[in-house]
């Protein structure tokens, strides 16, 4: 057989193809798509092969043999690297790749332990067409008759390839209309449009991004601004200002969902010191609130903290826009004579702090160099919790009174690693390493959080200030959906994976006697104007989509970044209407103004961050300013 002569267009045919099956069959091994119906599958098995047809086509504008193999390999080992490098980036995030993210490099180097977490030894598969390629081009013999194609047939191929590309996109829209207009769901574009040409259209919503700043005007913030006037609520009277004048202390608990609080793990208390918080006289805990974050993560939490604006689709604010103009709750505080501050034990160009900080009026950050870490420490992603806690309440006795201080925990962090002397409970016993070490690490994280509470008590800090602890983002991907229903006791549907979400909300003001669970949905994006209005802060001018969660007017609706949404009455996820606590289907009609109202809210906030909106917007009166 080797001997034989094969057509002159074999190797490419042979390219095509092998790139083509193994990124299907990386779709449904190594990523959690969801396909609800034959359609769907036509179209993920369809997807890869408009832009294989193309890119590896131009192979045929080449003159010689040798050079058209040399194309063939290259093009199949770049597409091996872009697909290869989405399977590790969805090991760790349950997401795609955009590309901010690529430019994301300060990050790189802090992600060793986890990046080495999601790498094995047998994801060689990922590269195996690569090979197969190899492979033939050594040993198959290509007739030497007429091997430069004619113009006429480069015509017909890429007629061809365009009608692949025009099929491929018409079925997209049949099953899912308005697919590059309306969706915010990085699946649904993978699902529809193969993972190739969802690159290349993020590269073209990425390049529009940068191009809308350079257009936009003062009129484009006329819309947004109504819409935020309109839907405004008075904070609570009973409420409002019960915290002013008080040092105001913030808690990002890295990858804390709420399930372990008040729960145990094979008859192990998870989070004793937490639930004891659940029902202090002088702590408020929202045991349905939930993280609103993207594939910024902790930094994208930060962002709604500050701003109370939704993070981006495609990347982390932090990078993509740190240099906007933002009206954030350090600059409010700021105004009102606090002394402002982020504590966080990583290196300063995490995330792009060192430059975004500047932009949200942040006077200093106290990263990795303003902290001692002796032998015994550190673990995984830098400085324990508990030495970290001691050394930021030492650091807070040094700071101008009033302050805000804005405190970042490391040691719950993914891949969930621990030293043996911090073990304080037994790892879980499900299929899932990174599920049966969270919970140790949670254990810790709660051990961490009491060693904070003592140290301000005995250094005099406790009596006059607010405590606002809240999780930053989920720490239990869907990719983990099978233990945790081991653990859970019940299969993790969309609408389960949907109450997954949340994470833990406390506010502790000492001696308030406020304290109680408040059942209240909630979001982070609601964290702003809670924490100002407790402050005695007006936002009544601000552009902000949060609300004051103890406001007796506001709406329980919270919007993920994703267009996911949880009510009073419904939980909307994977396209799927459903009862908010019974989980049964319901007509999805009865969803649809809110579906309506969650994508005009992701679309308006959006555009405030793309075209630098808020440059526009006079914050001290609340009105619009001309343009540039």
């Amino acid at each position: 057989m080797l001997k034989k002569e094969w057509p002159k267009y074999s190797i490419l045919a042979l390219a095509i193809v092998a790139t083509w099956l193994k990124t299907y069959t990386v779709y449904k091994t190594s990523f959690s798509i969801t396909i609800d119906n034959p359609l769907q599958e036509l179209i993920l098995f369809l997807s890869p092969l408009s832009l294989l047809l193309f890119f590896y086509g131009l192979s045929l504008f080449l003159k010689s043999v040798k050079n058209q193999n040399r194309y063939l390999f290259i093009a199949s080992l770049l597409t091996s690297g872009i697909l290869y490098g989405n399977v590790v980036f969805y090991r760790f995030f349950t997401d795609f790749i955009t590309l901010p993210v690529l430019f994301q490099t300060d990050n790189f180097g802090d992600l060793g332990a986890s990046t080495a977490a999601s790498i094995y030894i047998t994801d060689v598969f990922y590269f195996i067409d690569v090979i197969v390629l190899l492979l033939a081009i050594k040993f198959i013999r290509i007739k030497t008759r007429e091997t430069i194609s004619s113009a006429v047939q480069r015509k017909v191929y890429f007629i061809l390839s365009a009608a692949v590309l025009f099929l491929n996109l018409g079925l997209a829209e049949t099953e899912r209309p308005q697919l590059l207009t309306r969706s915010f769901d990085r699946e649904m574009l993978v699902k529809n449009l193969g993972m190739y040409n969802y690159h290349l259209y993020d590269l073209f919503i990425q390049s529009r991004s940068q191009v809308q700043r350079t257009f936009a005007e003062s009129s484009d913030l006329v819309e947004v601004n109504n819409y935020i006037r309109s839907n405004q609520i008075a904070p609570s009277a009973e409420m409002s200002g019960i915290a002013e004048g008080k040092n105001l202390i913030i808690v990002a608990l890295e990858s804390m969902q709420s399930f372990p609080i008040n729960n145990e793990m094979n008859g192990q208390t998870i989070t004793p010191f937490l639930n004891e918080l659940t029902e202090d006289e002088d702590t408020i805990y929202f045991p349905n609130f939930y993280h609103q974050t993207g594939l910024g993560k902790t930094s994208d939490s930060e962002f709604l903290l500050e701003t109370s604006l939704y993070p981006r689709s495609g990347g982390a604010v932090f990078f993509t826009h740190s240099g906007n103009t933002f009206n954030s709750m350090a600059e409010k505080l700021g105004s009102k004579g606090y002394s402002t501050s982020v504590q966080h034990a990583n290196t300063k160009s995490f995330w792009n702090r060192d430059m975004m900080y500047d932009s949200l009026s942040i006077d200093e950050f106290l990263d990795l160099d303003s902290f001692t870490v002796e032998k015994g420490q550190a673990v995984n992603w830098g400085l324990k919790d508990i030495p970290f806690f001691e050394q930021s309440v030492a650091n807070m006795t040094e700071m101008q009174e009033p302050f805000y201080s804005r405190l970042i925990t490391l040691t719950n962090h993914y891949p969930f690693t621990l030293d043996e002397e911090d073990k304080m409970i037994d790892a879980f016993d499900s299929n899932s390493g990174t599920l049966n070490r969270y919970f140790q690490t949670v254990r810790y994280l709660d051990e961490a959080v009491k060693s904070l509470f003592e140290e301000l008590k005995e250094n005099g800090l406790y009596e006059n200030s607010v405590i606002v602890m809240y999780g930053d983002h989920y720490g239990i991907s869907e990719n983990h959906n099978e233990a945790m229903a081991q653990y859970m006791g019940k299969e993790i549907t969309p609408y389960e994976s949907a109450k997954l979400q949340r994470v833990p909300f406390f506010v502790h003001i000492p001696g308030s006697g406020k304290g109680g669970i408040n059942e209240e949905i909630g979001g982070q994006i609601d964290m702003r104007p809670t924490i100002l209005s407790l402050m005695g802060i007006d936002t009544s001018t601000d552009l902000q989509f949060g609300d004051d969660l103890f406001s007796e007017e506001r709406e329980e609706f919270v919007i993920f970044r994703d267009g996911r949404f949880v009510t009073d009455q419904y939980v909307f996820a994977e396209n799927i209407c459903y009862e908010n606590g019974t989980a049964e289907e319901v007509d999805k009609q009865l969803c649809a103004p809110y579906i309506e109202q969650a994508l005009t809210e992701l679309q308006y906030s959006e555009s405030i961050i793309a075209g630098d909106l808020l440059r526009f917007y006079d914050k001290e009166n609340g009105e619009l300013l001309p343009g540039d």
